[in-house]
């Protein structure tokens, strides 16, 4: 920030949700600690899960999508938990850029990496043949990189508008943590320009992947028909599966409730995703199915030979 633009408000204060009863603080705390800890929990395990077991390793993208979402969470919720359980809302100017940063970052990146799950399906589907030439390791390595990094772009395209806005007067963040438009609505200058801006940048990175999406499963949808085995239709639509389910629960509640401003909504669309996505993974993935009945097997076994020789 030049001189001229440097925040004369060194602190923000991060409200959490609007209207809630201070002796429910506590309790909401609790509720979103727990939550944080499931998706830590369920997301590591999937990570630990991928790099122990070799056959998990083919579909990257679960691996990235399982580092994003813990990513997300550990930027997203601490501070709103210790808003609730130590009354500590507080948070300076340059944590608060960077938060809002990594916020859309992550958010930007999942974007990104749902495209990359839709390409890996319309390539094994539509072109079967040529698939094991086109999606190589090598080739989702180098997918998944660019993605890494080109995430960064758009973030920080809208926090470079930002960060020309004077910041002078109110400090008060009306949401559970930093974001584009809370930030720019506390300027103390006009601010339509730069909202613009970033509702353009949310929107493309929205909207060119999920356009992607659409297309590429359309087109699977029409080699899929063209199937003449009724089994064959049914594996080719189970191997899509859960990608389409993850894509789901990550896109729709986004376009039914980006309208509404209700924290809560927001919460729940942002939270969701990193929360349900482990259990998808357990029950649709085949390899993590067979790995989880393999150590249950194997955990038996232990446990019978740990009582015969006790008794």
């Amino acid at each position: 920030l030049s001189s001229g633009k440097i925040s004369q408000t060194p602190k923000f204060f991060i409200v959490g949700f609007p209207g809630l009863q201070p002796k429910y603080y506590s309790l909401m705390a609790a509720f979103l600690l727990c939550i944080y800890i499931a998706v830590i929990t369920g997301n590591s395990l999937i990570v630990v899960l991928f790099v122990i077991e070799r056959s998990l390793q083919k579909p990257m993208y679960i691996i990235i999508l399982s580092l994003s979402d813990i990513g997300f969470c550990t930027v997203a919720l601490p501070k709103v938990i210790s808003r609730y359980w130590f009354n500590d809302g507080y948070i300076g100017f340059y944590v608060c850029l960077f938060q809002r940063q990594l916020i859309h970052y992550f958010g930007t990146l999942n974007s990104l990496i749902m495209m990359i799950m839709a390409l890996d399906r319309y390539l094994a589907i539509c072109y079967p043949l040529r698939y094991p030439v086109l999606m190589t390791n090598r080739t989702m390595r180098l997918l998944i990189g660019f993605s890494w990094v080109t995430a960064m772009i758009a973030p920080t395209i809208s926090l470079m508008q930002t960060m020309k806005l004077p910041f002078c007067g109110p400090n008060t963040i009306i949401h559970c943590f930093c974001d584009s438009l809370s930030m720019n609505q506390l300027a103390c200058a006009d601010a339509t320009l730069t909202n613009l801006i970033s509702y353009a940048v949310a929107m493309f990175v929205l909207l060119v992947p999920l356009s992607f999406i659409i297309f590429s499963y359309l087109s699977i949808l029409v080699s899929v028909l063209r199937i003449a085995n009724t089994q064959g239709r049914m594996k080719a639509f189970s191997t899509c599966a859960t990608q389409l389910t993850i894509i789901a629960i990550y896109y729709v509640p986004r376009f039914v409730m980006n309208s509404s401003q209700k924290i809560a909504l927001v919460m729940f669309y942002s939270l969701l995703p990193p929360v349900v996505n482990p259990f998808i993974y357990c029950i649709r993935i085949k390899e993590i199915r067979q790995f989880f009945i393999k150590w249950c097997v194997h955990r038996n076994r232990i446990v019978s030979r740990s009582l015969t020789i006790s008794k």
